[in-house]
């Protein structure tokens, strides 16, 4: 394979044992050593045969190389650490002995906040289960639903310890300890969201949902079973819409000239419910810090996967509005 320079690839003689990729656990120092010294012998070996230089393609790939050694060895560090303190994969797709765990099919958040236990307890009466019968959701059907909630301004407050007292009934939430409720954090809140779930199971799918969204989970199961074989589909209602500049406006948009002078969204799916993959949900988990949240959260995932290779998949049976035949879910 040919550099974008036209140089030849490396020579015959030159095994892949050689090269710095291959080096496994070398101190940074070392590794940068071994670097030099491969790319010094190569340039004598091929000055001296009358060859053209190392090309900058094959320079890159040891810089590349390097990079790798450096991020898989501070991994390496982070999974001791976290192993010191007990952690444990929650989910695994392998067999231990007579232990065979199998991999969730979907982790349902549903985004909810403070002042709507009215909300969450109607969901619970008509689509989520309660006590044992979520247990077996779980197993049975490899479906994990929590209501996903963060803490307040005023952290300790009373409708802080409202929340806690209603989990310790229901069991039922992911608490966001980092998080702080308000209307301007929703996007963050989304993010952390598949941050959190991303890290303690290990999911096929991972599916937003709001708290006046009514789901049929079986229906859910079913669909997402024809996406099992695309590793990377972002699925929802699909839909574009107008970006509001003027701040008295319901939804203003800080960044709306951003978003060009026809002031339109790009194709997103609704914030209602939308899933990602599992291969997303890591993809969100590891880049969580650079990632860009807008005004709304669905816009805010949409730019995530915008420039990535997606499969964007418009599934009508997620417009949950539209009370369309068919329609998995229905917003109320």
């Amino acid at each position: 394979m040919q550099s974008r320079g036209g140089s030849s690839p490396p020579e015959s003689g030159a095994s892949r044992s050689d090269l710095p990729c291959d080096a496994r656990h070398v101190g940074h120092h070392g590794l940068e050593s071994q670097n030099r010294v491969y790319l010094i012998k190569e340039l004598d070996r091929r000055t001296g045969q009358g060859k053209s230089a190392i090309s900058v393609d094959e320079t890159l790939k040891v810089v590349a190389c390097r990079h790798q050694q450096k991020r898989l060895a501070a991994l390496e560090m982070e999974l001791a650490a976290a192993r010191q303190e007990g952690f444990k994969g929650t989910y695994s797709s392998e067999s231990h002995g007579n232990d065979t765990r199998k991999r969730p099919t979907v982790v349902v958040g549903i985004i909810t906040t403070f002042g709507r236990k009215s909300n969450r307890d109607a969901i619970r009466k008509s689509w989520v289960p309660t006590g044992p019968a979520l247990k077996k959701l779980e197993e049975e059907k490899g479906v994990v639903v929590r209501f996903v909630i963060g803490r307040s301004a005023n952290r300790g407050d009373s409708m802080d310890r409202a929340i806690d007292e209603e989990n310790e009934h229901t069991n039922d939430f992911i608490l966001l300890d980092k998080h702080i409720e308000a209307s301007e954090e929703a996007s963050k809140k989304t993010k952390r969201f598949f941050v959190y779930a991303a890290k303690i199971w290990d999911a096929e799918f991972y599916a937003k949902v709001n708290d006046d969204v009514y789901v049929n989970i079986d229906g859910l199961g079913a669909m997402l079973a024809t996406y099992w074989d695309k590793p990377r589909v972002y699925i929802g209602c699909m839909k574009s819409g107008e970006v509001f500049s003027e701040m008295s406006h319901k939804w203003y948009e800080p960044d709306w000239w951003k978003f060009g002078d026809g002031k339109s969204y790009f194709r997103h799916a609704s914030g209602e419910i939308f899933v990602i993959s599992r291969a997303l949900a890591q993809f969100v988990s590891i880049n969580r810090a650079i990632l860009r949240t807008y005004a709304h959260d669905d816009v805010s995932v949409g730019s995530w996967f915008i420039g990535l290779d997606v499969k964007h998949i418009h599934e009508g049976k997620l417009c949950c509005s539209s009370w369309s035949s068919g329609a998995l879910c229905a917003a109320v």
